[in-house]
């Protein structure tokens, strides 16, 4: 039985969830999340539900807390993905049932390392993380919970029969994040089942379409030249997508992004130009404007929804947008029929853009920095996302750790300056004036090219061009999309510097509450590297730790500190440290070993001068598992006394061994003694192995406890022998 049966058992309780090990959690979410008390109800008298969501929660909150600081993650596939399912059903019964706020769930984490952190020291490790990551997973679930669950009602209410199709319950997972086991337990509640068959084979044919496109526009929806010919001789003219620069940001950097309304000129599928398109199906819309940022220049593309204006239950899912010959395809699946001629409402996921916003103006930020630190680097190439920014430049050689830090520096002192960020279409000659702008080596621009300028007007850049601007400030052409104010980007930390190609290096950095957790991460790993540092030192000088707890320690520092994303600089510094720690305890290492050897040599020597006629010995020196100082033991009886036969033993309990080397002369072997017998008489003893030949040999074994017993023994079979 486990620990909870157990202890119900011993406190005589009927349930787990009784006993006190869950009295602890179930408090707290009465506490914190204001529900009424927990009164162990099930089935039907548990009537609201709440009873079973405390033991849900309570239950989940302890699987996670344990399985994210052991390294898990939320993922779409493996462990990852039971960790998603068990999460986003912790988090559904918070939301629905128990009606709390954001960010509840992962307030329970403190909870679990006060009661199980006595047993599992390592929760207390970093249990900021284990938040973050609860918290980061349910902010992405909670954006499309509310969705999912009107595609699901709305499924229920045209429902014939009692089951529902596996295509919306694999629609459901691969649109809204609604994992299959989320699924089964709303229709559950509503007495239905799930198409599970259905469902799988949706599932393979998502998979297959996949691997046949790759990651880019599938071909029946993509735009290619004969596409964009035929939209050009129906008159069609291209998408207007200004407004996707309509947004507003206060002085807190919150951006609201401005209602959008655009109205169907055309859908794309299976290589045509087509009317209409209806429920589940995959297809490409063109507007007449959007609001919605097209891949380009570096920076990823925009996702969202789109619902119809006189018909909320017709939404489109966009997933991806592509711009070909300026015409902006939107790409999604439907759920209802869209139509020629319909008018959408456009919801781009705001937090998503102001992710990619802060690493595209942070791009900008590191451009300006680069140049300041290397004198000229110039891109080759970069990629904004919403969770880092990448960004590809010319190079003579790697940037130390210094040059790193100076780069971050220079960076963060744009955020902390509150530079505004001024942008404007201009004439490409006399962009083309401005003294130091920086531009893509080979790329071509329109005419006219739009100015991104971080702190000074563009107005100003224009006026006096020879002025060098560009080496006061980061001016850049550019037709992303960007923040406001540098301060918005928040935090900055480049994570990654090395080489792609010759003469090419390439940095990957986070911004905002990546890099603010990047940064609180590396405080705490400092710390708890000068820490282990300090008690390694002073363990080693007290003897209070051993060389085994040493390394382990420090081995454990340096897997943590290679899979977590902290600044490169304060990595390398660590890394520094480490190292130079492991090397003091690898010098103090030698250095033991040394003294083990000459203390078993001085050892062999007293017991040669105490010898006084034996012809054969057995004895039991104190050198941990060190066959190398049995063997100098065992030379010493070569040199001074080499008609004797020895045996040498040493236990080191630690390690759970003992070992035995032995030495036989040719005499004693002629009288019938050997050395491969010998050890392997003494080898069935300890629990091992010998081997050897018949003048020297050696065995060990795991059984510390049968020492004795060995040697008696030892010296049994020599005197056998010898007799």
């Amino acid at each position: 039985m486990g620990l909870e049966r157990i202890t119900s058992v011993v406190q005589g309780k009927f349930s787990n969830y009784d006993t006190d090990l869950f009295v602890p959690y179930l408090k707290a979410i009465e506490k914190e999340g204001g529900v009424r008390p927990y009164q162990g109800r099930v089935g039907k008298d548990d009537a609201d539900g709440i009873d079973m969501a405390y033991r849900v929660v309570a239950d989940h909150i302890r699987t996670l807390t344990i399985a994210i600081t052991d390294g898990g993650k939320p993922d779409n596939t493996g462990r990852g993905y039971v960790i998603r399912r068990i999460l986003r059903r912790a988090i559904r019964y918070c939301n629905e049932v128990l009606k709390t706020k954001p960010g509840f769930f992962a307030n329970l984490v403190p909870v679990v390392v006060e009661s199980l952190g006595g047993g599992f020291p390592e929760l207390t490790k970093d249990p900021q993380m284990v938040m973050d990551v609860i918290n980061e997973e349910e902010k992405q679930f909670l954006k499309t919970l509310s969705r999912g669950q009107r595609v699901f009602e709305r499924t229920v209410r045209k429902l014939k029969g009692n089951t529902i199709s596996g295509d919306v319950a694999w629609r459901l997972y691969d649109t809204y994040g609604f994992p299959v086991d989320l699924t089964c337990l709303m229709a559950e509640e509503k007495g239905l089942l799930v198409d599970m068959d259905g469902y799988q084979h949706s599932k393979l044919q998502a998979q297959e379409l996949a691997r046949g496109t790759g990651q880019g526009v599938d071909d029946g929806i993509n735009l290619d030249v004969h596409a964009i010919e035929e939209l050009k001789e129906r008159g069609i003219t291209p998408t207007n997508d200004q407004p996707k620069y309509s947004y507003l940001s206060n002085a807190e950097g919150m951006y609201t992004f401005q209602l959008c309304i655009g109205t169907v000129i055309t859908l794309r599928q299976n290589k045509e130009f087509v009317q209409e398109v209806s429920n589940s199906q995959l297809l490409g819309i063109l507007l007449d404007q959007t609001c919605f940022y097209a891949e380009q220049g570096g920076q990823i593309f925009d996702t969202g929804f789109m619902t119809k204006v006189d018909d909320e239950e017709i939404e489109v899912a966009i997933r991806d947008t592509q711009v070909r010959g300026g015409y902006t395809l939107h790409i999604g699946t439907v759920e209802g029929t869209i139509m020629v001629g319909d008018k959408f409402h456009l919801l781009i996921d705001g937090e998503r853009r102001k992710l990619v916003m802060n690493n595209h103006t942070g791009t900008h930020a590191l451009n300006f920095a680069l140049r300041k630190v290397l004198g000229e680097a110039d891109q080759r190439g970069s990629l904004v996302a919403p969770d880092r920014l990448r960004f590809d430049f010319t190079s003579k050689g790697a940037m130390s750790a210094k040059q790193v830090k100076e780069t971050e520096d220079i960076v963060l002192d744009i955020i902390a300056s509150k530079h505004q960020v001024f942008a404007k279409e201009t004439p490409l000659s006399l962009a083309k004036e401005i003294q130091g702008l920086r531009a893509v080596f080979d790329e071509v621009y329109p005419d006219p090219v739009r100015i991104l300028s971080l702190g000074k007007e563009v107005e100003v850049l224009t006026e006096d061009p020879a002025k060098s601007w560009a080496y006061q400030y980061s001016v850049e052409f550019c037709g992303g999309t960007h923040l406001r104010n540098t301060a918005d980007i928040e935090s900055f930390a480049i994570v990654t510097e090395e080489a792609i190609s010759k003469g090419i290096r390439r940095i990957v950095a986070l911004t905002g509450p990546e890099a603010v957790k990047a940064h609180r991460y590396a405080t705490a790993l400092v710390q708890r590297v000068k820490l282990a540092s300090d008690e390694i030192q002073e363990g080693m000088k007290n003897g209070k730790l051993t060389i085994r707890d040493c390394t382990k320690r420090i081995i454990e520092l340096q897997e943590e500190l290679s899979s977590t994303l902290i600044s490169a600089w304060v990595k390398e510094d660590l890394r520094n440290q480490l190292k130079a720690a492991r090397k003091s305890v690898d010098d103090a290492d030698r250095a033991r070993k040394a003294q083990l050897v000459q203390n078993a040599v001085e050892h062999a020597k007293d017991i040669i001068n105490k010898l006084d006629g034996k012809i054969f010995v057995v004895e039991v020196l104190n050198v941990e598992s060190s066959s190398k100082a049995l063997d100098g033991a065992l030379k010493q009886f070569k040199l001074i006394a080499p008609e004797t036969a020895a045996m040498l033993f040493s236990v080191d309990r630690e390690e759970n061994k003992v070992i035995c080397l032995s030495i036989v002369p040719k005499g004693l072997v002629e009288k019938g003694l050997r050395a491969d017998e010998w050890c392997k008489g003494v080898a069935e003893i300890i629990g091992g192995k010998g081997g050897g030949k018949e003048y020297s040999a050696q065995s060990s074994g795991s059984r510390t406890e049968e020492i004795d017993n060995a040697v008696e023994a030892a010296k049994s079979f020599a005197n056998l022998k010898l007799n």
